[in-house]
């Protein structure tokens, strides 16, 4: 018996081995293998389409420089995107509501993209601290107040897909609670509601898709800032 909505998002176990690990390689298993024949069938064109047309929009207006991470982004949001579109099935888990998975995806990543600004360009990177045009009496106030900007993206990022991804399972939760609920006492009102959970399990299969692309979007600014 669930003793609160949010036992939910707690990672199942199997004879005390997490079932997390299960999860975050799955992903991996379900994306078929280019073959070498001149036709592929339908799905292996759907998905060259897609990484084609993704790898085109996020690198085309960064710096030559910056193009060597095109394959590291990429798989990161084939990732996110398959785990967030697993954890919408029955009897399933999503890794990507645990705030420490997010961070743990984030923080490295974003700190990669600060040390090569650090390292290719120092002034320039030490340039976003101070916007131009600054009044001499307001720099060390701008100076602090940008350095925690700096330092709050990583969290920033993964708060927002924690928050998205666990706000929509708590409302499908809470409606489909009610439908059951109510299919006994009040039917044409629990009717209403198994439609209303039907179009918020759309709207979350959108979520899942926009809330992994965001994610990458970000970490591509953030290193063509750097780049």
């Amino acid at each position: 018996m669930m003793l609160s909505l949010f036992d939910q998002f707690m990672s199942p176990t199997f004879l005390g081995v997490p079932l997390i690990v299960l999860a975050l390689t799955l992903p991996w298993l379900l994306f078929p293998i280019p073959s070498n024949r001149w036709l592929n069938n339908r799905f292996l064109t759907l998905q060259t389409w897609f990484i084609y047309r993704f790898v085109r929009q996020l690198f085309l207006p960064m710096h030559r420089s910056g193009h060597k991470w095109a394959v590291l982004l990429t798989s990161l949001m084939l990732f996110l995107i398959t785990l967030n579109m697993l954890g919408l099935l029955p009897y399933s888990f999503t890794p990507t509501t645990q705030l420490s998975l997010n961070l743990g995806l984030a923080a490295p990543l974003w700190l990669a993209t600060v040390l090569i600004g650090v390292r290719g360009q120092l002034v320039y990177s030490l340039a976003h601290l101070v916007p131009e045009g600054t009044p001499t009496l307001l720099i060390p106030v701008l100076v602090i107040i940008e350095t925690i900007s700096l330092l709050i993206r990583p969290l920033a990022l993964g708060v927002r897909l924690t928050a998205n991804l666990t706000a929509g399972h708590l409302l499908i939760q809470l409606i489909s609670t009610a439908t059951f609920v109510l299919v006994t006492t009040m039917p044409l009102v629990s009717f209403f509601t198994a439609t209303l959970l039907v179009l918020l399990t759309i709207l979350e299969i959108a979520v899942a898709m926009i809330q992994a692309y965001v994610f990458v979007l970000l970490l591509s600014l953030y290193l063509q800032e750097n780049v």
